[in-house]
């Protein structure tokens, strides 16, 4: 079989691979190369085929397919990095990209709904006890043989995953456990596009089905003053309290506010569309580059997907709850199926909370009620980020 097919490198072992830590090199089996490629096309598919959040799924396998391939230079090739290292060093492993997103989130997001009805931020804030239940659940495996060995600073970015926030979860995985980054950010953007899947029947079993037949009064009319203000107040906010959110809460009041003042639509009109849809391939790509044999086929990154969905459920649970607990002490009861929606995935846990609701009720609209804990979510795990940020030189 000639040398020089790729039929030939899936069957032989590859020496001298880059390893986990820098300066590591490992043999790797040619077999295990193929075994990924197959995970990625099974990734473009639950994209492409299942439409589970496509514009994140299909770049991400194809950096997964093409990383993969035998002899190809993706990653590394004889005179230098090849396109996909590139793209990972220019913006992935130094978290600039996951910042410009939070830029390009903020200029798409509109605050109305938490500013209308600020209690929902609650539900945003009792969402981020998935993030810190988790801490506890990795600091437990480190009793598994196999599992064993995550530091606190890697057990924090595993947490994080539980806010259904890639960028954020890019963010403090490349701060905090840069090994463990391509796993991290894997697991978190595979949650973001599985919410449709793993929520429902989370909502389902902790709700009955007259609590999820509760309609909700229209919110109140929000004037412009205030959606100005929001995201100054926002940022001086963080500044005093929390200085190390401010990189992601900066930006994403920026992003915001640029929208909020209408003086400058061509900035953020071209904030969340053209650099927003650029900056997503450029980091699914970056993404995908990093689901490489070494990196994803042992038992530490399987227990770091299984913390991740861990994480995940109890935040979507929690949030629920919360809401139940709020509905003792409200007049005006809140349907909780919106507090599924204070995990950070926007706008699809908001819509998941509707699409629930309309399961019940035709006629109930909530996807304008779940946007306030959702927006609130997407500040809570930026929170969540800055306090284990801020902790990092304590640990």
């Amino acid at each position: 079989m000639a040398e020089t097919t790729g039929i030939n490198a899936f069957t032989e072992v590859e020496h001298g691979v880059e390893g986990l830590k820098p300066g590591d090199t490992i043999d790797l089996p040619g077999w295990q190369r193929l075994v990924m490629l197959f995970i990625g096309l099974l990734i473009i598919y639950l994209g492409a085929g299942r439409g589970f959040e496509p514009l994140l799924l299909i770049p991400i396998g194809f950096g997964t397919v093409l990383v993969n391939i035998p002899g190809a230079g993706m990653w590394q090739g004889e005179h230098g990095p090849g396109m996909l290292k590139l793209i990972y060093d220019a913006g992935v492993g130094n978290e600039f990209f996951p910042m410009l997103i939070f830029m390009g989130i903020g200029a798409m997001t509109d605050f109305g709904p938490l500013i209308a009805n600020p209690k929902t931020a609650i539900l945003g804030g009792a969402a981020q006890f998935g993030v810190f239940a988790t801490l506890l659940g990795v600091a437990a495996l480190n009793f598994i043989p196999g599992f064993d060995g995550y530091t606190l600073k890697e057990a924090c970015a595993i947490a994080i995953i539980g806010g259904a926030d890639g960028p954020t979860s890019i963010y403090v995985a490349g701060q905090m456990a840069p090994d463990l980054l391509a796993v991290i950010a894997v697991a978190a953007y595979s949650y973001m596009a599985l919410v449709p899947v793993i929520q429902p029947p989370i909502m389902k079993l902790l709700t009955t089905k007259k609590e999820r037949a509760i309609k909700m009064e229209q919110l109140r009319p929000v004037s412009k003053a205030e959606k100005i203000l929001f995201p100054m107040v926002l940022l001086v906010l963080t500044i005093l309290l929390l200085p190390a959110a401010a990189p992601l809460i900066g930006m994403f009041a920026f992003g915001n506010f640029c929208k909020e003042t209408g003086v400058v639509d061509r900035l953020s009109k071209t904030m969340e569309n053209e650099m927003l849809n650029i900056v997503s391939i450029l980091l699914s790509l970056g993404v995908g580059s990093q689901m490489t044999p070494e990196k994803i086929m042992r038992p530490q990154s399987l227990g770091i997907i299984v913390m991740g969905l861990f994480a995940f459920a109890i935040a979507t649970a929690a949030g629920v709850l919360m809401a139940k607990l709020m509905n003792l002490f409200l007049k005006e009861k809140i349907n909780p199926l919106i507090g599924s929606a204070g995990v950070s995935a926007v706008p699809m846990a908001a819509r998941v909370s509707n699409k629930v609701g309309q399961e019940e009720d035709p006629s109930n609209f909530l996807v304008m009620h779940a946007m306030g804990p959702n927006v609130s979510g997407v500040i809570g795990t930026a929170v969540a980020a800055g306090v284990f940020i801020a902790a990092k030189q304590f640990m």
